[in-house]
């Protein structure tokens, strides 16, 4: 019963922020139905396509969930159930949604730019370029990681070692099968975007034809999969994901994360239904102690690694980033924002939510390492509600939730590198300038298949080497985007003399927390370097996290100058 009064209390209490917070910072905000979107004015047929409310959901939310908002929680539970559960209602609430929201609305009313353009307005140009180079270093850690995540997916013991033949494989294994509903997965994707934006179908039928679709690739691949080693694997994502992100984004994009939503819904919604079916039959338990200690593992600090290690649960820079680079892009109204914006961070956070509940369910055996991941600890979580373990229906769903999660992988590395050849070609190009009209060796770096192309190599290249260190680093310098994201839509609404109060706690919070992570990291690199252990992914991080704090420390140093000219400037109407 405590599983059960703990989601439901998760929904009462998201609800509750949706519908007065939510609201609240709409009015705040003045966000105007009758205002032309990006989306409409500077359609393109390309990046800018004005999708349907459920459309664009289903990319929003695909997009910025992933793997995160169920490893996160996992990892955290060391800590005990009440801090992540605090977190991920306070954090999804005040923080997550906050800036997820404001980022979208900011980017609206910026023709749809990124964040680096929301700065720009009003920190200045080099803010700008501070910001953009220190997001393309995010970026990169998220391709690689999620590169390496994906590619080991795809893979069983034997396809690691090269024995197993390339293509179709009869009576494969989990991960060959995953590989082989993802591969036809894209196949769908393209097949639904072609027919609801070139031959008019509408959306409700071609949902229904999607969905279709979905049961009939799962059940193909869980008969016949698909085998190739690591390398090849490596590869095949790369030239995807480059694909993704150069051509439109109707076609791919845009209804390939549309129809994983669904696979997304369906999880939250099996998961429910095991943790209510549990909880009237006695069957789920929930070994998670309310809290453990402050430091449960040496050097494992609740402040500042809860925040940090929850991450997309309840805030996650990754999605300002997303908001403003693709959704802005796709919005037909602005009366939707709220919905996609907050609406879909705190539904992140009831999936939050309901992985601490899954893996509660077998935390013993998480603690002891039966798991080789938290994904394959919630799935086992959630089957466990259904049966035993040797029983069809624990098989079946345990399947299902892995492969639901890698999906999500897949995913989330499409839109980051979508997004990377954005900010790649702000990056070089001047206020309002187009890449046809730049000069020089401008016009190539801003091309944006130099941007794809160099991001996707470096990416795959790291991601190749499957350091370890990348996720670590991954998860503060996504917190740190968040605090600055937080800061740059502060200091825009501040110049254009809207309330922008709500902002100054979690962006100083998220500020501090992550750069205090980043510090202890640089820390312990330089000891380790220092004693001779140092190997060459402890020199990696050391480089990384140097890099980011340094950057963001700038960044602060200019938003602080930005909203102290601001308060004088108010000072002096007030005066006047």
């Amino acid at each position: 019963m405590t599983a059960l009064l703990i989601v439901l209390a998760a929904i009462v209490l998201l609800f509750i922020g949706y519908v007065f917070y939510g609201s609240w910072l709409a009015k705040q905000w003045g966000i105007d139905p009758t205002k032309k979107t990006p989306a409409i004015e500077k359609e393109d047929g390309v990046d800018y396509v004005a999708a349907k409310p459920a459309v664009l959901m289903g990319h929003h939310f695909s997009s910025i969930a992933g793997a995160g908002p169920i490893n996160g929680p996992i990892q955290a539970s060391i800590f005990g159930w009440v801090p992540v559960f605090l977190w991920c209602i306070i954090g999804g609430i005040f923080f997550g949604g906050l800036q997820d929201f404001g980022s979208l609305f900011a980017s609206i009313r910026h023709d749809g730019k990124s964040v680096g353009e929301i700065i720009e307005d009003s920190m200045g140009s080099r803010a700008k370029k501070l910001f953009i180079i220190f997001a393309l270093l995010v970026l990169i850690l998220v391709i690689a990681s999620f590169v390496n995540i994906v590619a080991g997916t795809f893979l069983t013991v034997a396809d690691e070692a090269g024995k197993t033949a390339f293509g179709f494989v009869t009576n494969p294994t989990g991960n060959q099968s995953t590989a082989m509903i993802s591969l036809l997965f894209i196949v769908l994707a393209v097949i639904y975007g072609y027919v609801t934006n070139r031959m008019g179908v509408k959306t409700l039928p071609a949902t229904i034809g999607g969905i279709i679709g979905i049961v009939a690739i799962t059940v193909l691949g869980l008969n016949v999969g698909f085998a190739m080693n690591r390398i090849a694997w490596i590869v095949f994502v790369g030239v995807y994901i480059a694909v993704a992100s150069l051509v439109p984004v109707w076609i791919l994009l845009q209804p390939r994360d549309y129809l994983s939503s669904f696979l997304l819904y369906a999880m939250i919604g099996l998961a429910f239904i095991g943790v209510v079916a549990g909880a009237f039959t006695g069957t789920v338990a929930f070994d998670i102690p309310a809290f453990t200690s402050w430091e449960p593992k040496a050097g494992q600090t609740l402040f500042p690694m809860l925040f940090i290690t929850v991450a997309c649960g309840a805030c996650s820079g990754f999605h300002s980033l997303i908001a403003t680079g693709t959704s802005s892009k796709q919005l037909a109204n602005e009366k939707d924002a709220k919905a996609i914006g907050y609406g879909s961070m705190l539904i992140e956070s009831a999936l939050g939510i309901i992985a601490l509940v899954a893996v509660g369910a077998v935390y013993q055996k998480y603690l002891n390492g039966e798991f080789g991941s938290p994904a394959a600890a919630f799935a086992a979580g959630i089957a466990s509600m259904f049966g035993t373990e040797t029983s069809k229906a624990y098989g079946t769903i345990y399947a299902l939730l892995t492969l639901s999660v890698s999906v999500f992988a897949l995913t989330s590395l499409d839109t980051g590198t979508r997004l990377s050849r954005f900010m790649f070609s702000e990056l070089f190009l001047k206020e309002g300038e187009a890449t046809k009209d730049a000069k020089g060796a401008r016009k190539v770096l801003a091309h944006p298949l130099f941007g794809t192309v160099s991001m996707v190599l470096i990416g795959c290249i790291l991601g190749g080497l499957s350091l370890s260190q990348i996720w670590g680093l991954f998860g503060a310098a996504n917190q740190l985007l968040a605090g600055i994201a937080l800061m740059a839509v502060a200091a825009w609404l501040g110049e254009v003399g809207k309330n922008n109060k709500m902002f100054y706690f979690p962006m100083v919070f998220m500020l501090a927390a992550t750069l205090t992570s980043l510090v202890i990291t640089v820390i312990n690199k330089c000891k380790a370097i220092g004693a001779g252990t140092a190997a060459w992914g402890d020199w990696f991080q050391l480089f990384f996290a140097t890099a980011m704090a340094v950057l963001a420390i700038f960044l602060v140093v200019e938003g602080a100058q930005t909203f102290a000219k601001q308060m004088k400037e108010k000072k002096a109407k007030k005066a006047a």
